[in-house]
């Protein structure tokens, strides 16, 4: 990882070879599910990690909870810059959440999404700086941490392990706009997306005029 984790090993590099997966929806009971731990840092893991950057890639994301691949195991990949444009590549097992308390703590409210409800986005206030610490791909103990999309991408992934999604946070009003944004998009995301790409929207317009 990036920072103060142990970085990716060139040698072993888990960000290539993988598969591209369907995304797992929110409503699938993986989604909402608290993960088991990961015990085994061995190959099998490490091809799900593949799996897991080849999909948050070709999805355009910049984070990926296991569960989101459909995989009741507490891990998550990330390639996402921080405040300064920093960017931060790497793999947390077993993440634990470090934020800001008291006088430190405070919220920045920007527009959050998620690959497992796509193409809607909801305005969200996060704590503006985050720690997570856990094991990389090897096992190793490390920690990440930082400001901006970075600091609001660990605490996102987290969450998903922890059986929550952003939406979960939400008032209910603004749950349901969520909602409704989605689905006014929905035709744009096959349901074995991104393993087939999002359509565009002229596209999708293209297929109903034909379909009537």
């Amino acid at each position: 990882m990036n920072g103060t984790v142990a970085p990716v090993d060139p040698e072993d590099d888990l960000r290539v070879g993988g598969t591209v997966l369907p995304i797992e929806r929110w409503g699938a009971p993986v989604m909402h599910t608290k993960t088991r731990p990961v015990t085994e840092f061995d190959e099998a893991l490490h091809q799900l990690i593949r799996d897991m950057f080849a999909t948050m890639y070709a999805a355009e994301g910049v984070g990926l909870a296991a569960t989101q691949v459909g995989a009741d195991l507490a891990v998550f990949v990330f390639d996402c810059p921080d405040d300064d444009q920093v960017r931060h590549v790497g793999v947390i097992c077993n993440p634990e959440i470090v934020l800001p308390e008291g006088r430190d703590r405070k919220l920045e409210a920007a527009d959050e999404g998620c690959l497992s409800l796509p193409g809607a986005y909801m305005e969200l206030a996060r704590p503006d700086h985050a720690i997570c610490r856990g094991l990389d791909a090897f096992g190793e103990a490390g920690e990440v941490g930082g400001t901006g999309l970075l600091a609001r991408c660990l605490q996102h992934e987290t969450d998903h392990l922890n059986g929550i999604v952003f939406g979960d946070r939400l008032s209910g009003r603004a749950r349901k706009k969520l909602y409704a944004l989605h689905e006014e998009r929905a035709d744009n995301y096959p349901g074995d997306w991104p393993v087939t790409p999002r359509v565009d929207s002229e596209s999708v317009e293209t297929s109903d005029q034909r379909s009537r």
